[in-house]
């Protein structure tokens, strides 16, 4: 493998694996390349390989063929050496002039006005002038002492025309002026061969994208398919229960009728009989008997007070249903998304560590800057525009103005903490408002297990279980800040339709300890991938 010393090296023609100029280069069926030695080393003895750098496998081992043209390519960039520094002359008084021209002959430099006399002079007119450079010497032979005006291919050397003379004579010599066009032309090869890997690379990188996108929409479709699969049964079991219940009701409503029609017909038979009693008893002469039967016959008879009674033939099964259903799919659908949000915003994680300049005075923090408590007295801390001096809270190191961040807290045995986001340009100095007009996006917990987002007007937030590690996503161009319960995969509550234009930072109150009832730090943890 070849040193990386000499001219800077273009990240081009450098080889991924050693990290060093490209020796023997070789091309993988990928476009990628490698020191010849470097991607052997790579790859075992098995037929099954693959690209160090893209990591797309090749069934069968490519045969290795040196690229010639990027190797002659390096070769010529090693041999460049560019750049330029300031020269002044070296006749001028205390107030030198830069020097516009170096006399090899002389060896000296000169400003416009010190280098008259070789413009007028007939035996400096015949001097050798260059562009102004700092170090003579590299101009001189050192044998000779004259100037290098040939370069030497077979050395690759640069030679006075006494050397051609000498050891050089039967070589293959070109003025130096040549040999630096051609270099010219290399570089400017060379420039064309990065912007082509440049372009490469981005195509690769795009390919590489679409792919990605292309298995990451297989997935959702199939994620997709199951959710509305799950919910076309429930909303198919919702109906035939619906049908059923609404026979049965019918059969209930029915049966109830039928009873009741029994019920009058034996009222209206006994009915009848008692008037066929009456009518005969109104045309009686024995008036002794009439009085002896009347205690019996006006009586009321017993019957029902028929007025409140009645068939409903108004029919809410639906509406009952619909209800149930409703409750239902927001179940179905909340352990859905929250398990496919989780799922997408884990790629998001971030590494997220406290930032001790804004943390109040009260708040005691670890070494490693993840966990965050309330001590019993305040800390004798520095003034710090960036100190918060009422608020008890701290912000994270890493903020963010794009993209896409998540981080999860444990928040396990508290009884009272905030979480969220906050803008940059919050003021930092007495209280602050939780609220997202004051930039200021969070959930809270208060008394244990009473649990608000704080929006514009607090919104309570039912939970079934308490949390003990709570996940923050932020979407910045969505404006979009979500929570979620890591241990329970289900979702807490969202602020969406938010517009940001500050940088967000993690922000986190551990809340007073409440005399030790409330003392169990904050603590930032690693995110983990979800386990089915």
């Amino acid at each position: 493998m070849a040193s990386s010393s000499g001219p800077s090296l273009n990240k081009g023609l450098q080889c991924s694996i050693c990290m060093e100029v490209l020796t023997d280069p070789v091309t993988t069926p990928c476009g990628h390349n490698f020191c010849r030695t470097c991607l052997i080393k790579c790859w075992p003895n098995s037929q099954t390989c693959f690209c160090p750098l893209c990591k797309e496998k090749y069934s069968k081992r490519p045969k290795l063929k040196i690229n010639t043209t990027l190797r002659e390519v390096v070769q010529h960039f090693e041999k460049l050496n560019l750049g330029e520094s300031e020269v002044f002359c070296d006749f001028c008084g205390e107030r030198k002039q830069k020097a516009v021209k170096t006399c090899l002959t002389c060896q000296c430099s000169y400003c416009e006005t010190h280098l008259e006399p070789h413009h007028r002079v007939p035996r400096l007119k015949k001097h050798t002038l260059i562009n102004a450079v700092e170090n003579v010497e590299d101009y001189i032979c050192q044998k000779t002492e004259r100037p290098l005006e040939l370069f030497c291919r077979d050395d690759q050397t640069c030679v006075c025309l006494s050397c051609i003379e000498g050891e050089h004579m039967t070589q293959n010599t070109v003025p130096i002026e040549e040999e630096s066009r051609e270099k010219k032309l290399v570089q400017t090869q060379i420039d064309v061969y990065q912007m082509i890997q440049d372009r490469m690379k981005k195509i690769q990188e795009i390919q590489h994208s679409v792919e990605l996108r292309k298995r990451n929409t297989e997935e959702e479709k199939s994620s997709s398919v199951e959710i509305f699969t799950d919910l076309i049964r429930s909303i198919e079991r919702c109906q035939s229960d619906l049908l059923k219940m609404m026979e049965e009701q019918q059969k209930a409503a029915e049966k109830q009728a039928e009873d009741l029609i029994k019920e009058l017909h034996q009222e209206i038979t006994e009915l009848k009989r008692r008037n066929t009693e009456l009518e005969q008893l109104s045309h009686t002469e024995d008036h002794l008997h009439l009085i002896q039967m009347s205690s019996s016959l006006y009586s009321h008879p017993h019957t029902k007070n028929w007025t409140e009674i009645r068939i409903d033939s108004d029919v809410n099964s639906l509406f009952i249903a619909l209800i149930h259903l409703k409750k239902t799919l927001d179940e179905t659908l909340n352990e859905k998304l929250s398990q496919t949000g989780l799922k997408f915003v884990l790629k998001f994680a971030v590494d997220v560590t406290l930032d001790p300049d804004t943390a109040n005075p009260s708040l005691i923090l670890s070494d490693d800057g993840k966990q965050v408590s309330e001590g019993d007295i305040e800390q004798d801390v520095p003034e710090n525009p960036k100190r918060f001096d009422e608020g008890c809270c701290v912000l994270a190191k890493e903020g963010f103005s794009s993209g896409r961040f998540y981080y999860e807290v444990q928040v396990k045995g508290k009884t009272e903490w905030d979480l969220g986001v906050i803008r940059e340009s919050i003021n930092r100095k007495g209280m602050i408002s939780l609220s997202p007009e004051d930039g200021v996006w969070t959930v809270i917990l208060r008394n244990k297990n009473q649990y608000d987002a704080c929006e514009s007007s607090p919104v309570s937030v039912s939970l079934r279980v308490r949390p003990e590690k709570v996940g923050v996503f932020v979407d910045y161009e969505e404006g979009l800040v979500s929570f979620y319960d890591v241990e329970s995969r289900s979702h807490i509550y969202s602020f969406t339709g938010q517009t940001f234009t500050r940088k967000l930072y993690p922000y986190f109150s551990p809340c007073p300890n409440n005399e030790g009832i409330n003392s169990n730090p904050l603590i930032i943890t690693p995110v983990s991938p979800l386990m089915d």
